[in-house]
C-alpha cells in the first residue's frame, strides 16, 4: 500500500468526524493511522463479502466509515491491485457504554448505520454475520466474557465471523505496557477504568474453540511496542 493511497483512504474515512468537532475529527485520524488493525482487516481479506456488523464498544465507529469509504474508493477504482475488494457494508450496530463516545459518532454515521449507548453485557445485539471486540472484553469480568461470546455464538449462527483483539496476559512487559496505555487514552477520552480481567491469548482462543469457532489467531501489533493478538474465528467452516 502507498503512502498516497492509504492518505486517501485515510482522509475519506474521517471527514465525517469534522461535524463532530476537533477533539472526534483528530481521534479518528490518530487511530485508523497509528493502529494496524483497521487497514489489515482490508488488506488480509478478513471480512466477509458483505459484512452486517455488530461492533461491541465501537466507540466513534471508525470501522463503519472506514468500510464506507473503501466502498467508495474502489468503485471509483483508487484500490491497490493486490487487496481484495471491500467488503459491502450491508448493516452496522455499535453498541459504545461511554455516552461522549456516541455522541461524537452519531455526527458521522453513514447511511443506514446506528450506535447506541448501552452495556454490552444487556444489550441486544440484533442480527449480523460479523462481530467486531477491539480491545474490549477486558474491561467486564470473566463470566461476563464468556457470555457474551456465547451470545455472540448465538447471533451468528449457523455461520459468521467473530474478530476479537486481547492484549495477550502472558507476554510480560509488553502486556503491562499496553495495559498502561489502555488507561492513559482512556483517561484522556475522559473515562475511568476500573479493574481490568483480561487472559493469556491461548485462554481466549480455548474459550472460542469450545463455543464451536474454528480460530485463526495472528500478532496485531506491528509498529507498537505492545502485546496484541487478533483472534478470526468463524463459525460454520474451516478457517484458513
Amino acid at each position: 500500500m502507498t503512502a498516497a493511497f492509504r492518505k486517501r483512504l485515510l482522509d475519506a474515512a474521517t471527514a465525517p468526524y469534522r461535524p463532530a468537532g476537533h477533539f472526534a475529527w483528530h481521534f479518528a485520524r490518530g487511530k485508523l493511522s497509528r493502529d494496524p488493525v483497521f487497514f489489515a482487516l482490508l488488506r488480509e481479506g478478513m471480512l466477509p463479502a458483505a459484512c452486517r456488523i455488530i461492533d461491541l464498544g465501537c466507540g466513534q465507529a471508525l470501522l463503519a466509515n472506514l468500510l464506507t469509504a473503501a466502498q467508495r474508493l474502489h468503485a471509483a477504482g483508487d484500490w491497490p491491485a493486490d487487496w481484495p475488494p471491500p467488503p459491502q457494508l450491508t448493516g452496522y450496530r455499535g453498541i459504545e457504554l461511554m455516552p461522549k463516545d456516541v455522541a461524537r459518532a452519531q455526527p458521522a454515521l453513514p447511511p443506514g448505520a446506528e450506535v447506541v449507548c448501552g452495556d454490552i453485557r444487556h444489550s441486544d445485539f440484533g442480527q449480523a454475520n460479523l462481530a467486531i471486540i477491539l480491545d474490549s472484553l477486558h474491561y467486564i469480568d470473566i463470566a461476563a466474557q464468556n457470555d457474551v461470546l456465547t451470545r455472540i455464538r448465538d447471533t451468528l449462527a449457523p455461520a459468521g465471523t467473530l474478530v476479537l483483539r486481547v492484549g495477550d496476559a502472558a507476554a510480560g512487559l509488553p502486556f503491562k505496557l499496553c495495559m498502561w496505555v489502555d488507561r492513559t487514552v482512556t483517561f484522556v477520552r475522559g473515562h475511568r477504568l476500573g479493574q481490568l480481567h483480561c487472559r493469556p491469548a491461548a485462554d481466549w482462543r480455548a474459550t472460542l474453540e469450545s463455543l464451536g469457532f474454528a480460530v485463526r489467531s495472528m500478532p496485531m501489533d506491528a509498529g507498537t511496542p505492545f502485546a496484541n493478538t487478533l483472534l478470526l474465528a468463524r463459525l460454520g467452516g474451516e478457517n484458513g
